[in-house]
């Protein structure tokens, strides 16, 4: 990455400085500036000297620029060739994420109330083994404990007992530990409340102690490849390949596997526990365990010599040996329960002590119980409880189809692209066809090198950015146009040229970068790899699309020195002789008035019927099977039906050979959304034998709260950033007029997904939030030419101004629209379920943003700008906008 940026800043320093330069070898700045601004329709002849020194670029910075780009072709190659080929290659290729590849993902939450639980617990103990004198019971919720003060010792006595057996949290090397419990006298009792902060120090060292057993646990199932990672405070997220049916894995990780051997006692006392029997009996133990799983040294599954039943050997290191040695000694005879997460597994009579360390556990297993129990045993128990809060499954056959999908609405989008870059600048559509390779090679090569992963979603990102990394090829192009049809000669109109395309190139993907970095910040999953290889192709698009263009017209320069520069376009009739005068203000109240009507419709369309929320949103589960022959949709629902799940959906498609299966969420927690789901795969494998199980995702309740606010705030806080960057760029004016056209835009965009009933989850928000940026993209541009014409024609009315910006900026504003909606039309076409809810709105999107800008954001421009002047806030008789800083 630090070529990239190298590479980035001398092309800055290029594009700057070099004009600066070329100033004094040319006669002198104030010449050279008159020369840049000239207007057109006006011709200047070139000053001496200006046509071989304007455009130069030092030799250095070709060689930098060249090393960039093999430097990221050498590290994107092994990703674009054949596995067999690259495996003993030092680079490897870009990692791809389940969506992909298949596998299984899910997330476990350390549960707070647990540990909580677990602290007031450990104190309450502690406190009764230092004065039996004591009583203590905790308060009604359950975060904190009452003392009560025993006669013969002071409150004070009885608080500083208490202070130094309270627990501590935190410290380490550099960090001094903190007590759990703050300490209050009240009259004879001492209150001591559970800190929040405490609970939350905690937590966070319970997910990194989970992770490590996890991470055993999965070793010792046997996956290979996977991937865990902390998220947040108390979060999981663990990814395994190939993993299809995450049944046997889910058992494994959500299991707490805490074991523990407890006396048992024929009558309930104070100091027992009544804990129930795998058969559904009840038995009294003693509370604290004579022994746990702390001392085990190993376990394996067996069979029982006699029976031939599964059971489970385990065998203690040699201090638990001598404990449980001790301990059967005394229990011989009695009874004696072997207790796995609060339940009583094994309750033998002790026959004999059992002196050699080790022992059996048996019951009414299955040789997968005793597989699992080995292991869990084996990796040792978890610190807290983890709850499954979120499991999505993608089969092996449908991540290969999204790869193809992918590869194919990939070189579609790109050959539509690079035909219309070549049908209108012939030659130099060629090079920024090439610039475009570079571009997703290099995007390619950061992801390499950062690590990433690249989803189905970072695909449709990529596809995405190549369709606006040639936005700036536009802008250079029409720019260089522009200045050729004012008279400049060859080296003047392209240095100017590309010094006032760098301002609109620059502040136009400043707005996607804030969306797309507002979308990584708030997104999750997927839809974080589809904001980072967007906005990883934009910001190499600066170096590509100009850098790379620029370097080629320098060479045509020096080598050829042609008078003038021209950008011929393929076929001569598409030659552009003038700017257009077209009056689109005279349209303005027309266009304010149907941008209103069907934005109001579209409020009415969110009311009634409503979006089409998906899994991610209402919570619940979602299964996708397919099969080679049409599936009885019938019988499936009434197999569904059966279930009594509550409402539920069937969708086919592909002629009936894949069926959508959605769920609503169940009452009971994360336990009946996983039996709901595998209740739902056995109908649907017992009535169509032949189907595949393509996906599955369980969301659960938190989940999906939490990303519908996430989703909420991203977009607001979106529109906000847009605002206050325009502002701060532009003038209020400006912001205002783009924040006003972008809730229109983003209103028709929802009426849209309403009135089509698609899927309105994540890739839905991602949408939304892309088109955010891409609306003020297309509006910056018209409003960085505003802002230039204001200072070139400070008399003309603000009407005439508005006009005459929006003809010169129109071609632009059509092709680059063009180029983004070329880039996805194919996928919205041939992108399936996974992204149409994404690629569809998309199209929507950027014709509703393409018409706007012409026919919302100007006129409300025009009318703030005549409101601005009747105030006399200006004092201008003419344009009432600022100029150009």
């Amino acid at each position: 990455m630090g070529l990239f940026c190298a590479a980035s800043c001398a092309f800055r320093c290029s594009i700057r400085s070099e004009s600066c330069q070329s100033q004094n070898r040319s006669g002198g700045p104030r010449h050279h500036r008159a020369n840049v601004a000239t207007t057109i329709g006006e011709a200047h002849p070139a000053l001496p000297g200006l046509e071989t020194s304007v455009l130069k670029l030092p030799l250095w910075r070709f060689a930098l620029y060249l090393l960039v780009i093999l430097t990221g072709l050498a590290v994107a190659l092994p990703t674009f060739l054949p596995r067999n080929i690259t495996q003993t290659w030092p680079i490897a290729p870009v990692s791809l994420g389940l969506d992909l590849r298949g596998g299984a993902s899910l997330t476990l939450r350390a549960e707070e109330a647990a540990i909580g639980a677990g602290l007031v617990s450990d104190f309450a103990t502690t406190l009764a083994e230092a004065d039996a004198s004591l009583t203590v019971r905790a308060t009604e919720d359950g975060n904190g404990l009452i003392i009560d003060v025993p006669p013969g010792m002071t409150p004070d006595a009885a608080t500083s007992l208490a202070r130094g057996h309270s627990p501590k949290v935190g410290g380490g090397p550099l960090q001094q530990s903190e007590p759990a419990f703050v300490l209050a006298t009240r009259g004879n009792t001492v209150v001591a409340t559970l800190r929040s902060a405490a609970v939350a120090l905690v937590q966070e060292d319970a997910v990194a102690r989970s992770i490590e057993v996890i991470r055993n646990r999965i070793d010792e199932a046997g996956v290979s490849e996977p991937s865990i990672q902390s998220m947040g405070r108390d979060r999981i997220l663990v990814q395994m390949p190939g993993i299809e049916d995450p049944a046997g894995l889910r058992a494994l990780l959500g299991a707490t596997a805490e074991l523990t051997f407890h006396r048992v006692v024929p009558t309930q006392t104070e100091d027992t526990l009544t804990l129930p029997e795998a058969g559904g009996a009840e038995i009294s133990v003693v509370a604290r365990p004579a022994l746990d799983g702390e001392r085990l040294a190993d376990a394996s599954a067996a069979f029982d010599p006699e029976t031939g039943a599964p059971v489970v050997q385990f065998r203690f290191d040699t201090e638990g040996a001598r404990i449980f040695g001790e301990l059967t000694q005394d229990l011989v005879g009695q009874r004696f329960a072997i207790v796995l997460d609060g339940q009583v597994i094994s309750a033998p009579v002790i026959q004999e002590p059992i002196l050699g360390g080790s022992g059996v556990i048996s019951g009414a297993f299955t040789v997968e119980d005793t597989t699992t129990l080995a292991a869990l045993l084996r990796a040792g128990a978890l610190p807290v409880p983890l709850e499954i809060i979120e499991e999505r499954t993608v089969g092996a056959d449908l991540g290969a189809d999204a790869i193809a999908m992918g590869l194919w609405a990939g070189l579609a989008g790109f050959a539509l692209i690079a035909a219309m870059m070549i049908t209108l600048y012939g030659g130099w559509g060629m090079v920024a066809t090439a610039a475009l390779l570079i571009n997703v090679a290099l995007t390619v090569a950061a992801l390499v090198l950062l690590g990433a992963t690249l989803t189905l979603p970072g695909i449709a990102g990529l596809i995405l950015g190549m369709g606006l990394a040639v936005d700036a090829n536009v802008l250079i192009n029409e720019r260089i146009r522009e200045e050729t049809r004012a008279g400049k000669r060859a080296a003047s109109a392209v240095q100017a040229g590309f010094d006032r395309a760098y301002r609109a190139i620059l502040d136009s993907n400043l707005t996607t970068l804030i969306a797309t970095a507002l979308l990584f910040w708030l997104g999750s999953g997927p839809v974080r790899g589809f904001a980072l290889t967007m906005g990883l192709g934009i910001a190499i698009s600066l170096f590509t699309a100009v850098a790379v263009v620029r370097a080629a017209m320098d060479i045509q320069l020096r080598t050829r020195k042609p008078k003038t520069f021209e950008i011929r376009p393929l076929f001569r009739f598409l030659t552009p002789k003038t700017v257009p005068s077209f009056r689109f203000m005279r349209a303005r109240l027309a266009g304010l008035a149907v941008s209103l009507v069907l934005s109001v419709a579209s409020i009415g369309l969110f009311i009634a019927p409503g979006l089409n929320y998906g899994v991610d949103f209402r919570g619940g589960v979602l299964i996708e099977a397919r099969s080679d022959a049409p599936a009885d949709l019938a019988a499936l629902r009434a197999g569904v039906e059966g279930l009594n799940l509550g409402e539920i959906s069937l969708q086919d498609s592909d002629s009936g050979r894949s069926v959508l299966i959605r769920v609503e969420e169940q009452p009971g927690g994360e336990a009946a959304q996983t039996a709901a789901a595998e209740a739902v795969r056995s109908v649907v494998t017992e009535l169509t034998p032949a189907a595949e199980i393509d996906r599955v995702e369980i969301v659960g309740p938190r989940v999906s709260a939490e990303l519908a606010v996430a989703g909420l705030i991203a977009v607001a806080a979106a529109s906000v950033a847009m605002l206050v960057y325009i502002w701060a760029r532009f003038d209020w004016p400006y912001a205002v007029g783009a924040i006003a056209t972008l809730v229109l835009d983003v209103t028709k965009v929802v009426g849209f997904l309403a009135l089509t009933g698609l899927d309105f989850g994540l890739t839905a928000i991602a949408a939304l939030l892309t088109l955010i940026g891409y609306s003020v993209n297309d509006k910056v541009v018209v409003y960085d030419r505003m802002r230039e014409n204001t200072a070139r024609h400070p008399e003309m009315p603000l009407r005439a101004l508005i006009d005459l910006s929006i003809n010169q900026t129109l071609a632009r504003s059509l092709y680059t629209s063009g180029t983004a909606l070329l880039a996805m039309l194919p996928m919205a076409i041939w992108g399936g379920a996974a992204v149409q809810s994404f690629a569809i709105p998309m199209v929507f999107g950027i014709l509703v943003a393409a018409l706007s800008s012409i026919f919302i954001a100007a006129p409300i421009l025009l009318f703030l700008g005549d409101w601005r002047r009747r105030r006399g806030s200006d004092g201008a008789a003419g344009a009432t906008l600022k100029p150009i800083t």
